[in-house]
């Protein structure tokens, strides 16, 4: 039996003095002992935490106890061991970076994708009239998707705004938007509404949900995460691989940074590559100086970066 548990949450509700709530929150994380990453906006909550089981019990009832999140729906992954090193709780302008700002716009709490239950999603992914639209970043669908799935060529989601005219020509068809834990959806099923699609879903929980409640059938490849887990089983049904090493086209299930703190890419990479040149995503990358040391997992934890004295 595993220890440890992660657990991957959001919630859209209004936090007054958030930036308070953030520094309160995080001394409140350290008493149960976890280790994580939360960020804390106006708007809301979007974490992952994890530690012992007694204490992710501990802190998805605190959470719940509070009115502002009863609704929060947590994913919960059983771990050998903790996911993270340090914990972070950090007040920002979004829960998720987006760059959709103005709530007379953009409201997840009053207009936003119908949710569609894992199974729901799973009964319509086939029909002729449905679109899945994967609403994630490139270095996250490159390492797995829905089949059939339209993805789009952004960095970061908050370029997904200007990629809504190329979303156009399904105006006319059921859209299902799916994200690894749903919180992107939110947003982006609430930006396609208010440019004219008049039927927009999203899978509720994301794709993590989606490989709990129904084995994850047609998924293919593994989903990103973002701790030191960098990447996740989701298919239990028809699983596969469809990521391909990013230096030789080997295809490999395994995702990397570059140990280049300055390139910093997200890369699949095979371990032979990995080996070659050192968890780099090129020669040249090998040839910094501040080039971390590579132990074979592309997993590097955060450190403070001196501070550039002649800049300022």
């Amino acid at each position: 039996m595993k220890k440890f548990q992660t657990l991957l949450y959001y919630c859209y509700s209004y936090i007054a003095e958030a930036e308070q709530f953030a520094a309160d929150h995080l001394t409140f994380c350290k008493s149960l002992g976890l280790v994580g990453r939360i960020i804390v906006a106006n708007e809301g909550l979007n974490g992952t935490v994890s530690g012992t089981k007694e204490a992710c019990e501990a802190y998805m009832s605190a959470i719940k106890a509070d009115e502002r999140f009863a609704k929060t729906d947590f994913k919960i992954d059983e771990v050998d061991e903790p996911s993270f090193i340090k914990m972070h709780c950090r007040y920002k302008a979004e829960i998720v970076h987006s760059g959709l700002r103005d709530t007379s716009i953009i409201n997840p709490n009053e207009r936003t994708g119908k949710h569609l239950e894992p199974a729901d999603f799973q009964k319509m992914i086939d029909d002729e009239d449905v679109v899945i639209l994967d609403v994630r970043s490139n270095y996250e669908h490159n390492l797995g998707k829905f089949k059939n799935a339209v993805t789009l060529d952004i960095e970061n989601f908050r370029d997904f705004p200007d990629k809504i005219n190329e979303l156009a020509q399904y105006k006319d068809k059921k859209v299902l938007t799916y994200c690894t834990g749903g919180i992107k959806c939110e947003k982006a099923s609430a930006l396609l509404l208010h440019h004219g699609f008049n039927d927009v879903y999203q899978l509720h929980g994301g794709i993590i949900k989606y490989g709990k409640e129904v084995g994850g059938e047609d998924f293919e490849g593994k989903c990103y995460v973002f701790d030191n887990r960098i990447a996740v089983d989701v298919n239990s049904v028809n699983p596969s691989i469809v990521s391909k090493c990013f230096n030789c086209g080997t295809v490999t299930p395994k995702m990397i940074n570059c140990a280049n703190p300055e390139c910093n890419e997200h890369i699949t990479q095979c371990d032979a590559c990995g080996e070659e040149l050192q968890g780099c995503c090129s020669t040249a990358c090998t040839t910094n100086p501040r080039k971390r040391a590579y132990d074979g997992t592309g997993y590097y934890v955060k450190v403070p970066q001196p501070v550039n004295v002649a800049s300022k």
